[in-house]
């Protein structure tokens, strides 16, 4: 199963009766050249973030320390219509809430995705 398959479903289980998820992005909270400074040690103050989008409002998701691809709790959610791109460079920067998160250039198509406006249904 791919990874954004598995973010979907793991995202699922926060959304509200009647809610729509419209996009997953995979996301961390410290930047992977941190490694070359600090070695491995990154996975110790590193977290991986699920931003699940939906067509009512967008949920920052802890993922914790491993992988990107099961959701564990709520971290913080934000209006729909808030901006999340246009991704630049390898490590894209994006504020969500309170959170500083990392999205790597994979998922910058779900970005876009994410960053179109509501559609009303």
């Amino acid at each position: 199963m791919a990874v954004r398959d598995k973010m979907r479903r793991s995202a699922a289980q926060y959304l509200q009766p009647g809610e729509q998820l419209e996009a997953v992005i995979g996301a961390q909270t410290r930047s992977n050249y941190l490694v070359l400074v600090i070695g491995v040690f990154i996975l110790l103050i590193n977290n991986f973030r699920i931003i699940a989008v939906t067509n009512n409002r967008i949920l920052v998701l802890n993922a914790g320390k491993w992988s990107s691809a099961k959701a564990r709790g709520v971290v913080t959610e934000v209006p729909r219509f808030t901006r999340l791109g246009p991704g630049r460079g390898a490590w894209h920067r994006v504020q969500v809430g309170d959170e500083k998160l990392r999205v790597h250039r994979r998922f910058f198509n779900d970005i876009d995705v994410a960053d179109r406006p509501v559609t009303i249904r």
